[in-house]
């Protein structure tokens, strides 16, 4: 459904403004085909001006979008690189020492400039012997070269791999050698994994890496007979080139993105011009864009969620400016005291995020809260109650947003107008207080990796929390019955079953894995579909909600079904809680968690319960502090209505910080159960035993 601007209509009264037009019996689906083992629902919206656009300018391939980019928006801001223009050390209140950045403003390429220099990388590659149509890695952190790179590679019909920067040595290694490529784009900080990556991906020859601002990069020691070169050099290289382009077709694979491998070993999927296309259509059809909107770059380009965003952003004409979780807001671990962040100096209307991020925002607002005095802390939860309820109404609450929530706002530079969610379900307390104290509309959706990360996408103007909106207007969404977990379309109030998509959205299958594409794909009726593994209910507006995911599910001795993902999502919402794994054994009548703690709520909780000066690891190995945070996550489940079965009945507190590196969450920082599980086994007897 079409996100509105609102004509602010001052009430003196209550001094809000009008409602929005969104009625709750407005229809997002309907029903086209249904049986009692499966409905299929399809969006009432109609194609937008973008979506039509694309279709009467035969736009079917993206390196067709920055040709029609580069004509129509020629001399605008493309893209943005902010300028770092010293790094220096500076002195800590403990008295160590850290090096800062000292950060300039952003230098821009407009679209002709980005457009020619994405040609230039293109037949640069050409000159160093990759040829059209062969694979071509790109493992690198998110930065305007990153996507000048991939349209460099899509003008001569090149496939690109996509490899997330923070997966590990052994999944990188996967990833180059099943994809048997010649040639790696990455960048000037990973360039040192290649000194021991080399030896296991024996047909790589050629390295270009991406250069810093401040330092020089070191190219010696690498493996004898591969060449290395910068990122300059080959467009360099590509300017003086009389290679032509080579066009890819619609059908030509695009990209081959490999999952972050939450179940095993990362999955390449395979997406083509055409997969990539029509969810950029189908997200212009959902939000609302302006001209003058500004995005901030910053999730990783690997993951599809942000390369689809971007490339809409591209479509329509939007700037870009890059930024990194380092230097993002003025408080990020690398900005220089008295330096501004990047979304400061950026002032973005748009940001895209993740769960994971924003659930560290919601908890940083908490915090920030409750260190106040008690008058201030009951002040802001009347002003927050008071807008919530005003908000669910329809309406706009402007004198409190000025008083109060912009100046919250201004974390993000003022201006931000619209976030847009993805990669994992987002918590109804988290959607809400983001919502309300940045003054955003944050609007979720709901896609995986081999359906280009389309599926569905929330109406702007919808009030409620929890839901993933309507169906895309290029992909229909089915349900269908899951027997096993007693998830039937036929069940009351709302139809729920395993979700399926079909449409052009959805990939061709994974890379080299007949079996497993035939397990998860089909077609029917000339369409090609996918099963999800998620479980979802249809409300009766046609709106998605995912309740469940299949491997999540675990019925207990007692018989009560516990969706292990839901329990957590909503358990990660507690301040203590940085991460949890909850585990449920099919024998037992309870579960139970591992729990990373939050540093500084652990040792504040400790001071409450009389343990001052321990270490965070004697804190975590105390039998008063596991009792004190499995109160507190009793309380915090009963507030999100948790059933008793469902709530951890043991804890275990664990010492380390899950990262991707260790092996037990996703470079996307999704868990990875049985990794989790086998590396904490003994704690999890000794939690059953108890």
């Amino acid at each position: 459904m079409q996100s509105r601007l609102y004509a602010t209509l001052i009430n003196k009264k209550s001094l809000l403004d009008e409602p929005s037009k969104y009625a709750a019996d407005d229809i997002e689906a309907k029903i086209i085909k249904s049986d009692e083992t499966e409905l299929t629902y399809r969006t009432t919206e109609p194609p937008r001006e973008v979506h039509v656009k694309m279709l009467q300018e035969n736009i079917d391939t993206l390196e067709k979008v920055f040709n029609y980019v580069a004509k129509t928006h020629s001399t605008k801001r493309c893209l943005g690189t902010r300028q770092i223009l010293s790094e220096e050390d500076e002195m800590q209140p403990n008295g160590r020492v850290f090096k800062k950045y000292n950060m300039g403003d952003y230098k821009w390429k407009n679209f002709i400039e980005a457009e020619r220099m994405a040609a230039s990388f293109g037949r640069g590659l050409r000159e160093l012997g990759q040829a059209p149509r062969e694979n071509i890695v790109i493992f690198a952190e998110t930065r305007a070269e990153w996507l000048i790179a991939a349209h460099g590679c899509f003008k001569q019909a090149m496939s690109i791999v996509t490899v997330y920067a923070t997966l590990g040595d052994d999944g990188v290694a996967h990833c180059i050698s099943e994809t048997e490529v010649t040639t790696v784009i990455t960048s000037h900080d990973l360039l040192p994994k290649f000194k021991t990556l080399l030896d296991k991906c024996p047909k790589v020859n050629t390295i270009i890496y991406m250069e810093d601002q401040l330092h020089k990069t070191e190219t010696t020691g690498f493996k004898e007979g591969v060449k290395i070169l910068p990122f300059a050099q080959v467009v360099k290289i590509g300017n003086d080139s009389k290679f032509e382009n080579v066009p890819p077709k619609a059908e030509d694979t695009a990209i081959i993105m490999y999952t972050s491998g939450s179940t095993g070993t990362p999955k390449g999927v395979l997406l083509s011009h055409k997969n990539c296309i029509a969810t950029m259509k189908g997200f212009c059809d959902m939000v609302t864009i302006y001209p003058e909107d500004v995005l901030i770059g910053f999730l990783p380009l690997a993951h599809v969620f942000e390369l689809v965003a971007e490339s809409v952003c591209l479509m329509t004409g939007i700037s870009i400016g890059y930024s990194t979780p380092l230097t993002l807001i003025d408080t990020s671990s690398k900005i220089k005291r008295g330096c501004k962040g990047d979304a400061s100096v950026l002032k973005p209307t748009c940001m895209t995020s993740v769960p994971l991020i924003l659930d560290r925002i919601s908890k940083g607002i908490n915090d920030k809260v409750n260190s106040g005095s008690p008058f201030r802390k009951a002040l802001f939860k009347f002003l927050y109650q008071y807008k919530v309820k005003w908000v669910q109404r329809g309406y706009r609450t402007p004198l409190i947003d000025k008083l109060v929530f912009e100046k919250v706002a201004k974390l993000m530079g003022g201006k931000v107008r619209i976030i847009m969610s993805g990669g994992a379900p987002l918590s109804a307390d988290t959607h809400e207080q983001i919502k309300t104290c940045l003054c955003v509309d944050l609007i979720q959706g709901y896609g995986l990796t081999e359906t280009t990360s389309g599926a569905t996408v929330m109406d702007a103007r919808d009030m409620t929390y929890g839901r993933t909106g309507g169906p895309l207007t290029v992909c229909d969404i089915r349900l269908v019955n899951w027997e096993e977990g007693n998830y039937r379309v036929t069940n009351k109030p709302y139809p729920q079953g395993e979700v399926v998509i079909g449409g052009d959205c959805v990939s061709q299958g994974y890379y080299k894995l007949p079996a497993k594409t035939n397990e998860d794909f089909f077609e029917e009726d000339g369409r090609r579909w996918f099963k999800t593994g998620d479980i979802g209910e249809v409300h009766s507006d046609g709106v998605l909600k995912i309740i469940d995911r299949k491997k999540d599910l675990v019925k207990l001795q007692a018989g009560e079904y516990v969706s292990l993902g839901k329990v957590e999502s909503e358990l990660k919402t507690c301040g203590i809680i940085e991460n949890i794994c909850v585990y449920g054994d099919p024998t037992k009548q309870f579960t139970v968690a591992l729990v990373v703690p939050n540093q500084k709520h652990l040792e504040e909780l400790a001071e409450r319960n009389g343990l001052k000066n321990k270490t965070f690891e004697e804190l975590c190995s105390s039998p008063i502090m596991e009792k004190a945070i499995l109160k507190e996550i009793s309380e915090h489940a009963r507030k999100c209505k948790l059933q008793k079965y469902e709530v951890p009945a043991a804890i275990t507190l664990c010492k380390e910080v899950w990262s991707p590196d260790m092996g037990l969450v996703t470079a996307a920082f999704k868990l990875k159960r049985k990794d989790i599980q086998d590396k904490y086994q003994h704690d999890i007897n000794r939690m059953y035993a108890s």
